[in-house]
């Protein structure tokens, strides 16, 4: 999917710069593609393809912990997550929903196509967020500690 999204986005992009610099005229379909396909990109790849080490990630009070404050920091940080998300979530499928009444101006692709992916995202980030606590409150919490990346805040 991603993939394919980016393909799309990376054609676009250059029927846009040769129909702009070498015909000189520009499609304005084009800019629209590239927008609808980069957001799309960023949140499916952020929700299915990018690992929680691999997220930028504020550490470095985590890094040099000991294994038990990490786990308290860990949990802090998915508890307080999870927690935004949950709250964040019905405004937002609401808001989505809402968006059906206007579309793009070229394509007239409606807005609430265009924006679901970004439910999508959260549902992934608060499906990670449970199985990240379910792990850090496991007899085996330490193996969730151990990965530098995967516990900062």
């Amino acid at each position: 999917m991603a993939v394919s999204l980016f393909t799309a986005l990376f054609g676009a992009f250059l029927l846009q710069i040769f129909t702009r610099y070498v015909l000189n005229n520009p499609l304005g379909w084009t800019l629209e593609l590239c927008l609808a396909a980069w957001l799309w990109v960023v949140f499916w790849s952020a929700a299915f393809l990018v690992r929680e080490q691999q997220h930028v990630a504020f550490n470095i009070f985590y890094l040099g912990a000991t294994p038990p404050v990490r786990r308290i920091l860990a949990l802090t940080g998915a508890a307080s997550l999870l927690a935004a998300f949950l709250i964040a979530f019905p405004p937002t499928l609401d808001f989505i929903a809402f968006m059906k009444i206007d579309s793009t101006p070229v394509l007239k692709i409606r807005f609430d196509i265009l924006f679901v992916v970004f439910a999508v995202f959260m549902a992934a980030v608060i499906v990670r967020s449970v199985v990240r606590l379910r792990r850090l409150l496991s007899p085996d919490w330490e193996r969730e500690t151990e990965d530098i990346g995967s516990g900062g805040l």
